[in-house]
């Protein structure tokens, strides 16, 4: 892979990422604590559950990220989808910011050769670009768990993150507008 294309590459993961976080914060940020912790069923998770288990995960992918599995043996995975009643939410979101910090230093720390290196996740190989991919579309998944789940409990005080209901044409237009070639 080309040097160039390899940097590309990491500016956009990078981007992409930082636009699935900010995502997530806008959606928690709607939250009151009781809809935070709250749960639809027994089966499913809050949101505190799922930024928990996803702070979890990247912990363990992107501690040592080039040199070590990205399932660390001190994960406990499935302790990652409990939130006992001793959980805080401010404890959650200080794990959630500096887990994420660390994902996006290592990022920032990776050069363009570095993504034909290869890492392991459970003993698998991956390429760094695999692992990147592997990465974005987990935190992709559970950021729109968390979007979902929270337009559900605020319901009609729900402030949209992005083009609100009945709105399409006048913000297309508006982008045209704003992106329209000059002569």
């Amino acid at each position: 892979m080309s040097s160039d294309i390899a940097s590309l590459y990491l500016d956009e993961v990078f981007r992409g990422l930082r636009g699935t976080k900010r995502l997530a914060d806008e959606a928690i940020a709607q939250l009151s604590d009781e809809q935070f912790f709250a749960l639809p069923d027994a089966e499913s998770n809050s949101v505190a559950i799922i930024v928990k288990h996803m702070a979890g995960s990247l912990r363990s992918r992107f501690t040592d990220f080039l040199t070590s599995d990205g399932e660390k043996p001190d994960r406990n995975r499935d302790q990652e989808f409990i939130a006992g009643a001793e959980a805080t939410r401010d404890e959650i979101l200080r794990a959630w910011e500096h887990h994420w910090q660390l994902v996006f230093d290592t990022i920032r720390s990776l050069q363009p050769d570095d993504l034909e290196r290869t890492v392991t996740i459970r003993g698998q190989p991956h390429s760094v670009m695999q692992a990147l991919q592997r990465a974005a579309g987990h935190l992709a998944y559970h950021t729109g768990q968390i979007v979902l789940l929270a337009k559900h409990w605020k319901s009609g005080e729900w402030k949209s993150l992005s083009i609100p209901k009945g709105q399409s044409e006048q913000v297309n237009a508006a982008m045209r507008e704003k992106y329209k070639n000059p002569t």
